[in-house]
């Protein structure tokens, strides 16, 4: 059985600096095992909070190294791997997080592997199984996932990213997407989606389960349950707001 939970919905600076919403990270759960998607601040805390056990964490995933997708990254390797005492964990991150040292080096002989995001790329640590999409749209090196879950569904996360054409086609295969969404209008300049980017990919592509998260100001503003609600209706799709702690079953349909 697989599970999505989600820690933290805060997207965008001053959602996160006064944590109107949590920003803590993505857990996906398969079996006992745990993958950790962009540990942001708070992380570890919101773990302990949801007696989560550090050491079923065997897979974290950086898709870029702006702080709220980074910031725990390393009290989470230190944690895992208590100090050092044990051997454990994967990480993966871009090429240019590894240059910026968001991984202190001192910490990465603690880890029993390291891997650096590529675009197009198939990755395996047992039991999850993933591929990068193309690179993203951002202002710095950024990937999303299609995650290959036991029940035979594709996860796709569409993370920090402009709207572009082709993210139709990145993103087709997903049954179920999640999708960063900091703006409810968009902004020049701002290289992060809104809703009216979401309606122009959604036009194209008819996942089973839609759920927007990491929610800037504008955003919130709007309501993201009534801007959710009023989407599902508008494109005739199941569209979800996430929240702090939300918890869904793949197994299941969400509601």
């Amino acid at each position: 059985m697989s599970e999505i939970i989600f820690l933290g919905t805060a997207g965008a600076r001053y959602v996160v600096a006064k944590q109107l919403r949590a920003s803590a990270g993505t857990l996906i759960k398969i079996e006992d095992s745990y993958l950790l998607l962009d540990p942001g601040p708070g992380t570890l805390v919101y773990l302990a909070k949801r007696k989560i056990p550090l050491q079923k964490i065997n897979t974290i995933l950086v898709s870029h190294q702006h702080l709220d997708h980074s910031a725990d990254l390393n009290i989470m390797v230190d944690a895992i791997t208590e100090g050092g005492f044990k051997k454990r964990g994967t990480v993966f991150l871009t090429e240019s997080s590894l240059k910026e040292h968001i991984l202190l080096p001192y910490l990465q002989p603690f880890l029993y592997r390291l891997e650096i995001l590529k675009p197009y790329t198939f990755f395996e640590n047992p039991p999850f199984k993933f591929k990068t999409s193309c690179e993203l749209k951002h202002t710095a090196e950024n990937y999303g996932f299609l995650f290959y879950l036991p029940e035979g569904k594709i996860l796709g996360f569409l993370t920090d990213t402009a709207y572009f054409e082709e993210l139709s086609e990145e993103f087709k295969d997903a049954q179920i997407l999640v999708i960063n969404t900091v703006r409810y209008t968009p902004k020049e300049g701002v290289l992060h989606m809104s809703i009216p980017d979401i309606k122009k990919l959604l036009t194209k592509i008819k996942p089973e389960t839609v759920i927007l998260t990491h929610f800037g100001m504008t955003m919130l503003k709007a309501n993201p349950f009534k801007v959710a609600k009023d989407l599902s209706k508008e494109l005739n799709l199941n569209i979800i707001a996430a929240y702090d702690g939300m918890k869904l079953n793949i197994e299941k349909e969400p509601k």
